[in-house]
């Protein structure tokens, strides 16, 4: 299957376009497969219980924080869920009780399914550890326009202005801006002194 990006005459075609770019990917490359091996006794009538393993994966990739907003986000998604031949999306209902159903059993192969997937991917597992492994940890936040989507009024943690930051001293050079007046610093015992670019005296 190809996916091919264009123009529709309809209001819209998925909010999730790159997610079902992705599951093309998944299907092409039969990166999901593992997930095959877990066996849940449940009953099979619309979806497998392959099936709704995969949609559990994508209510987590498509924003759900809760099973509850799969009716939501993924019911009305029927472009993308055509893409693995299924009429719909499960309700979150029957996802429920899938997960309710495993077993300490089931859960040990989910695990094991699981690893498989991203070891096979994982480019730390395939790294040469002759060298070193760099690790960015840099979580710190980005500013965004009142435009972006979901964006929030809030704060950087850390990121206060000093007290002092006002004087040209203790300013940082990138935020430090000329006051008109070039004069020099003083080093000499307490006294009134006068520098000859200065365009007044200062009491030192």
């Amino acid at each position: 299957m190809t996916i091919k990006f264009g123009l529709t005459n309809e209001l819209t075609n998925t909010q999730y376009a790159p997610l079902a770019a992705l599951s093309v990917h998944y299907q092409q490359n039969l990166k999901l497969n593992p997930l095959t091996e877990v066996q849940i006794p449940v009953k099979t009538r619309d979806f497998s219980p392959y099936d709704k393993l995969v949609q559990v994966l994508f209510s987590v990739l498509a924003g759900c924080e809760t099973l509850s907003e799969v009716n939501v986000r993924l019911k009305p998604e029927a472009n993308w869920a055509r893409l693995w031949q299924w009429d719909r999306f499960a309700d979150q209902s029957c996802l429920s009780r899938t997960l309710d159903a495993l077993t300490l059993k089931q859960i040990d192969q989910l695990r094991g399914a699981t690893a498989h997937i991203w070891r096979s991917h994982s480019l730390a597992v395939q790294h040469d550890w002759r060298g070193y492994l760099w690790l960015d940890f840099d979580l710190s936040g980005l500013p965004c326009g009142k435009q972006a989507e979901e964006s929030q009024k809030g704060y950087f943690s850390g990121k206060k202005t000093s007290l002092d930051a006002s004087w040209h001293v203790s300013a940082p050079s990138s935020t430090a801006r000329p006051s008109g007046l070039t004069c020099t610093q003083a080093t000499s015992t307490p006294s009134i002194a006068s520098d000859q670019r200065c365009s007044r005296r200062k009491m030192l």
